[in-house]
């Protein structure tokens, strides 16, 4: 309820009250296209892309318009503040986790960018990602 509720706010904010539906279409689609890389990323299990599936989500995503942003932008922040948090538990103060984020939120904004997510592909991954 409370995305929801973010999406009508966000839609009201942008100034697009008369079409705030397409909004909340594009947000819903991207937030499919992210879930959508995760799950190739999963499936895959292929070493050092993760980077790629970042970018790709959130290029996917993108696509969609202003809503597809959103989408990623939240969604991929929440990942990684998730994952900065279980990391704390996991591997104490040290910070393990830190440079990764960072690559990875790089990755994030370079497919919202709308630049080509395949820079981050890695040799070898199978065509069908």
């Amino acid at each position: 309820m409370k995305l929801f509720t973010g999406l009508i706010f966000c839609s009201l904010a942008l100034g697009v009250s008369s079409q705030w539906y397409a909004f909340v279409g594009e947000a819903a689609r991207g937030a499919w296209d992210m879930m959508r890389a995760y799950s190739d990323m999963r499936e895959a299990n292929y070493k050092d892309s993760d980077k790629y599936f970042h970018a790709r989500g959130n290029y996917d995503a993108a696509q969609r318009g202003p809503g597809g942003v959103w989408a990623a932008e939240k969604i991929s922040n929440a990942r990684e503040n998730l994952q900065r948090v279980t990391d704390r538990f996991r591997y104490g103060d040290s910070g393990h986790g830190a440079e990764d984020s960072k690559a990875d939120q790089a990755a994030n904004l370079w497919g919202r960018s709308g630049k080509d997510p395949n820079h981050f592909r890695p040799p070898g991954l199978p065509d069908k990602y």
